[in-house]
Parts: structure tokens; C-alpha cells; sequence
């Protein structure tokens, strides 16, 4: 029987995993990312199912050859945490979710843009200390008169801005393959325009290591309209959070909103009694609520763990039936 080791399974997703496994795969689910100090719990598998922060690097690669593992999946769409120029060496199979559900990710943006928009969560956290009376920082506009911008309009970014559209806003969009879906929702615009003009920014930009790390800097920052809400859950890479500090303290961001973080397995999974692990990170958390951090929880539903799951286990049933699958990663070019 084909055994899977999967890892960061969380205890209320172990149903899913056993009752979407139509193959018949031995299952070993591990509750904690991949690491160097863990992965001797792979001897054995004939195949791994990581998730993003698992570490899938030349040294843990090198390890599951020797153990005879040739086949690598990931149960999300990025795929930075693999190092694909080993997979390529030791003739790995490896595959990814290429899509789950696009309304995971988006409603959390949209939540957190208009958490930001309407001062929900300074309007909360006065109540809760028993603050009733109204602060005048909570005065607003209202989205149906508002222009919101997505800067990347695949699935996610489209699925978003459709449910700006739905409550009356104008959205903007930029992405240099624009699609007619999309355009059912928004105007597409140069990227520079749709920074001018909107009231909230929603970043859905793919992250390429190397190519457009901290994208989001002081001088992308310096384009865009004073007071805008910046919502990013797509990568922490894509964020120069000094940069988004300097801008917060100046008036220049009217406030920013984070699922995503750089090295994230420094952050996801621990519990902190005193400061954040991270100096730039802590000083955000210090400006809450004009800054809201999610611990990367924009996938975490029901209908898009199903879908990752479930192609997941598709990827490996094909990948041994046919040597590929219709979601195998590209591997580097010699």
C-alpha cells in the first residue's frame, strides 16, 4: 500500500485527510511542519504531502532519496519552500494545488480591508475596554463610494474584487494578463493610476524570489493616494515592512492589514508572552488597530482545504499512474 506522511495537519483536519482518501493511501499525518529536526518521521513513506513553512530543502531531499522517496507534493499553490533544482537531481515527482477555493483567500482580504475602512477594530477594542463613547478616530466613508484597487487579478484578486463590485464600489485593477472574467468586476488600469486613486489597496501579486522581493517599498508607497488601507495575503516577501512602518507613522498608510509574513516559521505556531521574534513585526503589532496581523489563516476553510486535499491525493494517484501529473511544478532548465 502506497504510504503518505503528511505535514502540518492540524487535529480538525484529520477528518478530511481520512475521508477524502478515495485511494486507499497509508496515511501518517504529522502536526508539525517539516524541519531538519523532524524529518527522520519521512523513513518509510513512498510519498510526502507538505504545506507551506515545511522546509523542503537539498538537505531534506537529500535525505528522502536515500530513503527511497520519489515523490513530493504540496498541498498549496506557492512553492518557494521546495527546492526544485534537488527535486530535478534525485527525479523527484513533484506537483501542487494549482487552485482552491478563490473565496477563501479574498473574503478574509475584503474582511480585513473594511475592518480597516470602517475602524471596526478601534470601534472593538474601545468598547472592550469600555470605551462607549464615540471616537471621532472611527468617522468614515462609506465602499459603495469608494474606489478599490487589486493589484493582481487572478482567481483570488478577481473573486475579491467581485465582492467589492456586489457592495458598490469602483475597483481597479492591474495585471499584466488581464482576464476576461475579471473584467466582469473591474477597470483595468496601469498600475501607477490604480495607485493614485484607490481608497484600498488588496495585493494578490505572485511572489518570485529574487524578482520582486519587498515590492511593496517606500517609493511604490510614495504613488499611492494619502490615507489608503493596504491589505496584503499573498506573501510576506512582497513587503518591505519598514517601509510600511515609515508610512503608517506619517500618515501616509491610514492602516495596513497582514496575513502573511516573511520567514514565517518564526511567527506561525508559537505563542509569544513578550515581544514578536521579529523587530519590524513587533513595531507593526505595537500600532494595532491600525494594523492587523492574521497568523496566514487566508486559506483555512473548509471548502479550500477540501480542494487541497483532495487534488493532493489526485496528484499523487496520477503521478504513479503516468509518471506526471496535470499540476507538476516546472523544474529549473539545465
Amino acid at each position: 500500500m502506497f504510504k503518505i506522511v503528511a505535514y502540518g495537519v492540524r487535529d480538525n483536519e484529520v477528518p478530511y485527510f481520512k475521508a477524502l482518501n478515495k485511494y486507499n493511501y497509508e496515511l501518517k499525518l504529522v502536526p508539525e511542519f517539516l524541519t531538519h529536526d523532524n524529518v527522520e518521521t519521512a523513513k518509510g513513506a513512498d510519498g510526502v504531502m507538505l504545506r507551506a513553512n515545511c522546509v523542503a530543502d537539498a538537505q531534506n531531499l537529500a535525505k528522502f532519496n536515500e530513503w527511497g522517496i520519489k515523490y513530493v507534493m504540496t498541498r498549496t499553490v506557492g512553492f518557494n519552500h521546495i527546492d526544485l533544482n534537488a527535486i530535478k537531481q534525485y527525479g523527484m515527482k513533484c506537483a501542487r494545488v494549482p487552485a482552491y477555493s478563490p473565496y477563501a483567500v479574498a473574503e478574509l482580504a475584503m474582511t480585513l480591508g473594511m475592518m480597516l475602512y470602517r475602524h471596526t477594530a478601534l470601534a472593538t477594542s474601545n468598547t472592550n475596554a469600555g470605551k462607549f463613547a464615540v471616537d471621532p478616530n472611527t468617522f468614515s466613508k462609506e465602499i459603495h463610494s469608494s474606489t478599490v484597487g487589486i493589484i493582481g487579478a487572478g482567481k483570488i484578486g478577481a473573486t475579491e474584487a467581485s465582492l467589492y463590485h456586489g457592495m458598490g464600489a469602483t475597483v481597479l485593477a492591474y495585471d499584466p494578463y488581464p482576464s476576461d472574467y475579471a473584467r466582469q468586476f473591474v477597470t483595468f488600469v496601469e498600475q501607477d493610476d490604480l495607485l493614485a486613486k484607490s481608497d484600498i489597496i488588496s495585493i494578490h501579486t505572485p511572489y518570485f524570489k529574487g524578482q520582486n522581493d519587498d515590492f511593496v517599498n517606500a517609493d511604490l508607497i510614495a504613488k499611492m493616494k494619502d490615507g489608503v488601507m493596504l491589505v496584503n495575503t499573498a506573501r510576506g516577501e512582497l513587503n518591505d515592512y519598514k517601509a510600511v512602518l515609515a508610512a503608517l507613522k506619517s500618515g501616509k498608510l491610514g492602516g495596513f492589514a497582514t496575513d502573511v509574513y516573511k520567514n514565517e516559521t518564526e511567527l506561525l505556531g508559537h505563542t509569544f508572552d513578550g515581544a514578536l521574534a521579529q523587530a519590524d513585526m513587533e513595531a507593526l503589532r505595537e500600532l494595532y488597530p491600525k494594523v492587523l496581523m492574521t497568523p496566514h489563516i487566508g486559506s483555512y476553510t473548509e471548502p479550500a482545504l477540501h480542494d487541497m486535499i483532495a487534488v493532493s491525493y489526485d496528484n499523487f494517484e496520477q503521478a504513479q499512474q503516468t509518471g506526471h501529473t496535470d499540476n507538476d511544478i516546472p523544474l529549473p532548465k539545465d
